[in-house]
């Protein structure tokens, strides 16, 4: 028998039931609610995941997500019946780690919540023995020691790239400048030259964690202003 706990979050009766019978089958442990708000009275630290609906009528699954993250890094998968990218892109800003778009198939269900819960317990394992994360999607990025995973994988960084991209993390889809990134990276005064120095080590990283560093889509370029890190 499993012993994860879920929290289904949906507004429609027929979908929100068709989650937890689909889950109970499977062996979790399931808990239910109707709105962004209630869910918020449900979060707890003996949650391991929450699926959590976009478009709810009152607070906003988007709303409910950066509360939630306020307090829990539980993953949070998101359900979304829109194709594009705009609700996407908001929730993973917000602080979320997955989604499906309506419909979907039990398979797909399954499978993107076994991978949610197998990313969660590496976190908490790591936790139990004093250790803390950064949590961004599937990375994670230890507080204490220079390691960082992606997934299930452990990806090998230098000192400099690991805390570049900890600084990106840190502070999720804001812009950090060139001038940023070195005085904070390398705590030396920054200087013209300095810029390629960020650029070079901004193009190892992407080459260690994007899944084709040509196009990146983790760590952004905004063009005249900066860096920043996004789940996409």
């Amino acid at each position: 028998m499993n012993t994860n706990r879920i929290l289904v979050v949906e507004d429609d009766p027929d979908i929100r039931d068709l989650l937890c019978a689909s889950l109970a089958r499977a062996g979790y442990e399931v808990t239910q609610a109707q709105n962004g708000q209630q869910a918020l009275e449900l979060v707890d630290e003996s949650l391991d995941l929450v699926i959590l609906d976009i478009m709810m009528p009152g607070m906003s699954g988007i709303e409910a997500c950066k509360q939630i993250r306020e307090r829990s890094n539980v993953p949070i998968l998101f359900l979304t019946a829109k194709s594009g990218t705009f609700d996407k892109t908001e929730g993973l800003l917000a602080g979320g780690d997955d989604y499906m778009t309506k419909p979907f198939s039990e398979d797909e269900l399954h499978a993107r919540v076994m991978a949610q819960l197998r990313r969660y317990k590496i976190y908490q394992d790591k936790k139990d023995h004093g250790e803390t994360f950064l949590v961004a999607g599937q990375f994670r990025v230890s507080e204490q020691f220079n390691e960082v995973w992606k997934g299930d994988r452990k990806i090998e960084l230098s000192d400099l790239e690991y805390r570049i991209l900890k600084l990106l993390i840190s502070r999720r889809s804001k812009i950090f400048s060139a001038q940023n990134i070195y005085e904070s990276v390398w705590n030396q005064p920054y200087f013209y030259c300095s810029n390629n120095t960020v650029m070079v080590h901004i193009r190892k990283l992407r080459a260690k964690i994007e899944d084709d560093a040509a196009h990146p889509t983790y760590i952004q370029t905004e063009w005249g202003r900066g860096y920043r890190f996004v789940i996409s």
